[in-house]
């Protein structure tokens, strides 16, 4: 009986690991391209970056020339600040 029993767990056991190596397979999920490489055109790639960078620093140099004015303005002494109170929102 003894015997009987651990020929039928291994038989289990073999359809079992048969069964999930059945649904083991390649997919096509992640399939790389055919001969093209990460990086296509490393050249072109860095002119791009170049581009964008000159971008970002002439956004850059705007931003500092208009805080450069603000703080002019604020060490002249010659900034007034205007309170108005709106009636229709001062009430909340």
């Amino acid at each position: 009986m003894k015997h009987h029993m651990i020929g039928v767990v291994l038989i289990v056991a073999t359809v079992m690991v048969a069964s999930v190596l059945s649904f083991y397979g390649t997919t096509d999920a992640a399939s790389p391209k055919q001969n093209v490489p990460a990086f296509a055109n490393p050249a072109g790639n860095r002119l791009e970056m170049i581009q964008e960078l000159k971008q970002i620093v002439s956004e850059m140099k705007k931003q500092n020339e208009l805080l450069t004015e603000q703080n002019d303005l604020l060490k002249s002494g010659k900034l007034q600040v205007v309170v108005t109170i709106d009636e229709q929102t001062a009430g909340r």
